[in-house]
């Protein structure tokens, strides 16, 4: 497998780029109090720019649903099996995140650009651009409702109705710095206005720089994390990202005579490692922080393999 390889050619800059976050880790250039604040900065800036932009500019109306509604079908019951399996608490959302959420920008786009075309990354767009609205607001639900539990339980908030309670969450959800721009963008999407230049670019720059950052926090993250505990954890999580996720996506399209490039472009896409999104979910709920970050970094080394495998088969 050469360097020009679409599979080695995409996820060869995230592996440096975790690698370079490593480096700075281990040398103290970024030290561990000052993890928190760049988180922060991605979480609470990058990331708003990036899906602000990201809705404000899509054409529902122009996007092809089928193949992309298929997807979250999938997605979303592997989320809640996970979830039953594992129990139902936040630690548990969040590690069933991970083994759903894919790196659609970072590696999925020249991934597809370079293996199938231009004409895959329509289809490949139409998920990106509704991929944060639905699993992230869908996790972000979930979320704040079993924290909201688990609060109860423990004694850290009084008991309340249950319809109180869902109704604190979807608001604690929908407040939320992840589903609040994507919402906020796709209302303004609406209007036909577009966005100016003047406001476009800057959103633009501050977008594109999440994908670098984020990847470069996962691996300061890293450098402070003891791997080893957390490897039979990550190899389990990156096992249930890169291979089952796309084998139930596979069966899912041939059930339903899905096929073609929409379903090699939706089958591809599942086979993605991890996202760094669930990364910051990890850190913004400080739930399995450090199991995240390894299954990112393994998911990634893992799928090298596993993406050349699965785009073999559905040539």
């Amino acid at each position: 497998m050469t360097l020009e390889h679409p599979v080695v050619s995409s996820l060869l800059p995230v592996v440096l780029l975790i690698g370079i976050g490593f480096a700075a880790g281990r040398l103290k250039l970024i030290r561990g109090e000052g993890v928190r604040d760049l988180s922060n900065l991605v979480f609470l800036v990058l990331v708003q720019a990036l899906l602000f932009r990201t809705m404000a500019t899509a054409h529902l109306e122009r996007l092809d649903l089928r193949s992309v509604a298929l997807y979250y079908l999938v997605a979303g019951a592997m989320f809640f099996a996970l979830l039953l399996v594992q129990g139902l608490r936040s630690r548990s959302a969040v590690i069933a995140l991970a083994a759903i959420f894919s790196n659609t920008l970072m590696i999925g786009v020249p991934l597809v650009q370079l293996a199938y075309g231009e004409a895959a990354l329509v289809h490949l767009f139409t998920l990106i651009s509704m991929h944060a609205l639905v699993l992230l607001t869908l996790a972000t639900i979930v979320l704040e409702l079993l924290v909201a539990r688990e609060q109860v339980a423990s004694g850290a908030a009084p008991a309340r109705h249950i319809a109180v309670t869902v109704a604190q969450a979807v608001k604690n959800a929908v407040l939320h710095p992840v589903p609040l721009p994507i919402i906020a963008g796709f209302l303004y999407s609406l209007t036909g206005w577009g966005l100016a230049p003047v406001v476009e670019r800057p959103l633009k720059l501050l977008g594109d720089a999440f994908g670098p950052v984020a990847l470069v926090l996962v691996g300061v993250t890293l450098a402070q994390t003891a791997i080893g505990r957390q490897l039979k954890g990550a190899l389990v999580i990156s096992f249930l990202k890169t291979v089952i996720h796309p084998l139930l996506m596979w069966a899912a399209a041939w059930a339903l005579g899905l096929s073609g490039l929409p379903m090699k472009v939706m089958v591809a896409a599942a086979a993605l490692p991890v996202g760094a999104n669930v990364f910051l979910f990890s850190q913004r709920y400080k739930k399995a922080e450090d199991l995240v970050t390894a299954s990112v970094a393994v998911s990634t080394v893992m799928a090298v393999g596993t993406i050349s495998v699965v785009m073999a088969v559905l040539r």
